[in-house]
C-alpha cells in the first residue's frame, strides 16, 4: 500500500512536471512506471492518444466499473513559490488533476492487495479533457470497446466548498458548452471610398448585440433550462485608418444546462448571423472550438454517490443547480448509462481553479480513495 506521505509526494512530483492536452507521454509514463508495482491484470497504453487504463479482475463474473482520472494540465504560468512548483514554464496543473491522478493511483495500491470479487475495476487516465476532445477520443478508441464500463465514476475537486464535503446531483452535473466562431467576409477598400467596398462592421455589431440577448430571448419563447452566451472576442478588420475593412470576426462561448438547450442556442446564433451577414452583403463562416456536451449523471449513479458518503462518514450537500463549468467526462456516463461525477470540496477560501495560485489540497486524497473504494465495493465487492 502506498502511503499518504507516498501519494503526497507522487501528487508533487506529477505538479512539478505538467504537460499539456495531447502531449501527456511523460506523465503517461510516470502513471505506467507506478502502477507496475500494483500487477494489474491488463494494461492498455495509447488510449485516444496518451490515455492508459488498468485492468483489476474479479474471481466471478460480474459489472465492469470504471473510475476516470485527467492527465493534462493548462496553459497557466504558475506564480506560487513553494518547492513542488511547476518547472515548466508556461504550463501548471492549475485543475487539479495531479492531485486526482494521486487519488486514482492509491486505489491500484488498494486493488493490488484486494482484488474485486466480481466483474472488473477500470482505472483510467484520460488525456484532454481541458480541450474537450479526450474522453470524445478515448471512448472512440478501438480498444474501448474491451474495457466497456457499465458504470462509470469521477471526482473533480471543488474550492468554494466546505474541504472534503461532496457535492452531486441526479440529471446534468455540468454544463455543456462551446466556442462559437464566427466569420464575416465582405470587401476591403480605400476608406475615403467605402461605398466600393462591403463592410461587416454593422453586421458585427448586431451580431454582438444579438448574442448577447439570445439566452432571454431563448427563455421569453418557452426554451426549459438556463444558458448563457458570452461574446469572449471580435475583431474588425485591421488598424489602417485609409481603409475600410472587409473581414470581421465574432467569438462567443454557449454554455447550457443540456444538450437540447445547447443546440437550439447554436441554431438560433447562426440563423441571427445569417441574417444580418445576408443584409449587409456579407459571406459568413461559422466553427467550434472547445466542445463539451453535458455531463449527465444517471439517479443510481448518483444514489451510489451518496451512500458512499454516508458509509464513509462524508458530509454532502443535493446540488439544485448543475455546474456552469464543463467536462467531457459525459462521455463516458453516456456508454456506460450508469454512474456520476461529483465534486469534492477543496476548502471555502482558497484560490479558484485555474487561477494562477491554486494548488491542490493533499488532504483530498484519502477522502476521494475511501470514497471510490466504496463504489467499488458496492457494485463489485472487494475480497
Amino acid at each position: 500500500m502506498l502511503t499518504h506521505a507516498q501519494l503526497t509526494d507522487l501528487r508533487k512530483e506529477l505538479h512539478q512536471h505538467p504537460e499539456l492536452s495531447c502531449c501527456e507521454a511523460n506523465t503517461a509514463a510516470r502513471v505506467e512506471s507506478l502502477f507496475e508495482q500494483f500487477s494489474p491484470d491488463e494494461t492498455y497504453r495509447n488510449l485516444g492518444g496518451h490515455g492508459l487504463a488498468f485492468v483489476f479482475n474479479g474471481a466471478q463474473a460480474g459489472p465492469t466499473t470504471l473510475i476516470r482520472s485527467e492527465l493534462d494540465a493548462l496553459p497557466i504560468q504558475e506564480i506560487n513559490q513553494f518547492d513542488h512548483r511547476s518547472v515548466v514554464d508556461g504550463v501548471s496543473h492549475k485543475c487539479g488533476h495531479d492531485g486526482h491522478m494521486a487519488i486514482v493511483s492509491s486505489l491500484g495500491a488498494a486493488l493490488n492487495h484486494q482484488r474485486p470479487k466480481q466483474g472488473r475495476v477500470v482505472l483510467c487516465f484520460q488525456p484532454a479533457e481541458e480541450t474537450g476532445t479526450g474522453a470524445i477520443d478515448v471512448v472512440k478508441d478501438a480498444q474501448f470497446a474491451k474495457i466497456q464500463p457499465d458504470y462509470a465514476f469521477a471526482l473533480h475537486n471543488y474550492p468554494g466548498l466546505a474541504l472534503g464535503k461532496v457535492a452531486v446531483r441526479s440529471g446534468t452535473f455540468n454544463c455543456a458548452s462551446r466556442g462559437l466562431i464566427i466569420k464575416l467576409s465582405g470587401k476591403t477598400s480605400h476608406a475615403a471610398h467605402p461605398e466600393d467596398g462591403i463592410s461587416p462592421a454593422i453586421a458585427m455589431c448586431q451580431i454582438i448585440q444579438q448574442l448577447n440577448q439570445l439566452p432571454t430571448l431563448l427563455t421569453q419563447q418557452g426554451l426549459k433550462g438556463k444558458s448563457w452566451v458570452t461574446v469572449i472576442h471580435a475583431k474588425l478588420g485591421e488598424v489602417a485608418f485609409g481603409t475600410s475593412p472587409g473581414e470581421a470576426v465574432v467569438m462567443a462561448t454557449l454554455r447550457s444546462e443540456t444538450n437540447v438547450c445547447m443546440q437550439t442556442l447554436v441554431e438560433q446564433a447562426e440563423t441571427w448571423a445569417r441574417l444580418y451577414a445576408k443584409e449587409s452583403g456579407l459571406e459568413v463562416s461559422f466553427s467550434y472550438d472547445d466542445v463539451f456536451q453535458a455531463s449527465v449523471n444517471s439517479d443510481e449513479g448518483c444514489e451510489r454517490v451518496l451512500a458512499a458518503c454516508r458509509h464513509t462518514n462524508t458530509d454532502y450537500v443535493l446540488m439544485d443547480e448543475p455546474m456552469r463549468w464543463s467536462e467531457d467526462f459525459g462521455q463516458f456516463t453516456a456508454v456506460a448509462k450508469q454512474g456520476a461525477m461529483f465534486a469534492l470540496g477543496a476548502g471555502e477560501t482558497g484560490p479558484q481553479l485555474h487561477n494562477p495560485d491554486y494548488d491542490f489540497d493533499d488532504q483530498l486524497i484519502p477522502i476521494g480513495k475511501a470514497l471510490f473504494l466504496d463504489l467499488i465495493k458496492q457494485i463489485n465487492g472487494l475480497d
